[in-house]
């Protein structure tokens, strides 16, 4: 009889406890399309203990209402409510519940009596979600009806009933109005698709972005009769449109900018320190230059060299550090650079070249509280005889013979440290096969290590490599790896 019956219905045969008393009810047999409150099928339900698969029913009205039929005959009709969860949504159903005595039995049928609640409910929360709302308009009666989303949509209040379209293309914005109005009528009269957006202001209301989508039905004659379509408040959707686009002129306008200021960048640095050359023929020696200030995007630090030959032949050769980095280090540097050049060019002896940098330093405002390091040095071919000067600076480093030694430093404290410094000189001869380097501290400190530990790796990794084609390559990589940059670097090579 069961598999014949549509819907949710069961066979329930009961369990006696020991003194006759009915413990429990068991699903005997049950129809094919039955689901229990469980989302259970057919399948499973069979076999089951209504008081094991359903814990608690026993004190419910609907336990005892299954007892009163099994004892006196009558059918037990009620109402179950259930607490359950959809798409993560806290919910609660109500089941209409019919039980009936039968061949010793119950014979237990239900049915859900919000079915339709569910999808309403999901259609509003996808109608908030997606700002939209749907309309319908009966053109023969009059009658409009907006969803609650509309109301939303428009601000409006639900005692003043829905607007038409005629109503709301009379508030479109400007330029907006004469097309919105165009649309309106050609669906209203000849019955043609909506689907626009336009710019909306009601009164006391911001401007709101609104799509309309519309179709029509018509009679026999082919008259529109009825409109069914949806709003939606696309507001938000062109403010976020609208922010895009100004972060993309930004973008744009910053990347001028910078386009600009790289280019300005690169002349900046040809003009105040050009390109490290290779290979570079000066006075009998051969001078290469590595040079890889730490803001890579600049270009330029506080870093700086000069190769040039003065006019007597004479060969200078100069490598400083500017204390900081940034513009106001690359700022102090072009200053300390040109002067030096200026004054070596002149004739100046190197000693009086720093006193006079670092006077220079102590009483320009602008560079007031600058510090740098720096050595400088002038090659004679003729006698093959170096002679330089130190302000604070690292030694310079001589390979010969496959041996490394730091050449002994004269007397010299760094630029802008003192008003009465006093710089001496030394002298070294070069001879054939000799490499030379001048460098900027960069090169050999590294946090947590001494600088004495530093110089030693300079001169070991020197030593390594004084055979070699790439001597200066093969010196540097040695020193930055695997340790990560903390400092400009300029190494300034020489050999003979």
């Amino acid at each position: 009889m069961l598999a014949v019956l549509p819907g949710s219905v069961v066979f329930l045969l009961p369990e006696h406890g020991p003194h006759g008393e009915v413990a429990d009810l068991r699903v005997a047999a049950v129809s094919p399309g039955a689901v229990d409150i469980g989302g259970r099928g057919a399948a499973e339900l069979p076999g089951r203990s209504v008081r094991a698969t359903y814990p608690g029913v026993e004190d419910t009205e609907l336990w005892r209402g299954y007892l009163a039929a099994l004892e006196t005959g009558a059918v037990h009709e009620g109402e179950l409510e259930y607490r359950e969860s959809a798409a993560g949504i806290p919910h609660r159903s109500r089941y209409r519940v019919r039980a009936a005595r039968c061949g010793g039995g119950l014979v237990v049928s239900w049915e859900r009596l919000d079915s339709g609640e569910r999808e309403q409910r999901r259609l509003a929360l996808m109608q908030s979600l997606g700002r939209m709302g749907w309309v319908d308009r009966d053109l023969v009666r009059g009658e409009i009806v907006w969803s609650d989303e509309v109301y939303a949509i428009f601000e409006r209040d639900r005692s003043l009933g829905p607007m038409t379209l005629e109503e709301l293309s009379a508030h479109a914005e400007g330029e907006d109005r004469p097309a919105v109005e165009t649309a309106v009528r050609g669906l209203l009269e000849r019955g043609e698709p909506m689907d626009r957006a336009f710019r909306l202001r009601l009164p006391g209301r911001q401007v709101r972005h609104v799509r309309v989508v519309a179709e029509t039905e018509t009679d026999v004659e082919g008259r529109p009769v009825r409109v069914h379509g949806f709003f939606q408040d696309l507001t938000a959707a062109k403010a976020a449109e609208r922010r895009l686009l100004e972060q993309q002129e930004t973008a744009l306008a910053q990347q001028g900018q910078l386009a600009a200021e790289r280019s300005l960048a690169a002349r900046l640095q040809e003009t105040l320190l050009p390109p490290p050359q290779r290979n570079l023929e000066l006075s009998g020696l051969t001078v290469d230059v590595v040079y890889r200030p730490l803001q890579e995007g600049l270009g330029l630090g506080g870093d700086w060299y000069s190769a040039i030959e003065l006019p007597d032949g004479r060969l200078l050769l100069v490598v400083g550090d500017v204390a900081g980095h940034g513009l106001d280090a690359v700022a102090t540097m072009a200053l300390l650079r040109f002067t030096a050049k200026g004054m070596a060019i002149t004739g100046t002896p190197l000693p009086a070249v720093l006193t006079n940098l670092n006077t220079l330093l102590l009483h320009t405002p602008e560079r007031d509280g600058d510090t740098a390091t720096m050595v400088m040095a002038v090659y004679e071919p003729a006698a093959s005889r170096l002679t330089w000067v130190r302000a604070g600076h690292p030694p310079p480093l001589l390979v010969r013979d496959g041996r490394a030694r730091f050449l002994p430093s004269p007397q010299g404290i760094l630029l802008g440290a003192s008003a009465t410094p006093h710089y001496g000189a030394a002298t070294v001869d070069l001879l054939p096969g000799d490499h030379l380097l001048f460098y900027t501290d960069g090169l050999v400190e590294q946090p947590g290590e001494s600088i004495d530990a530093g110089l030693a790796r300079l001169a070991d990794a020197a030593r390594a490599h004084a055979d070699g084609p790439r001597f200066l390559d093969d010196v540097v990589r040695a020193m930055l790896t695997p340790r990560a940059r903390r400092d400009d670097i300029c190494v300034l090579h020489v050999s003979r």
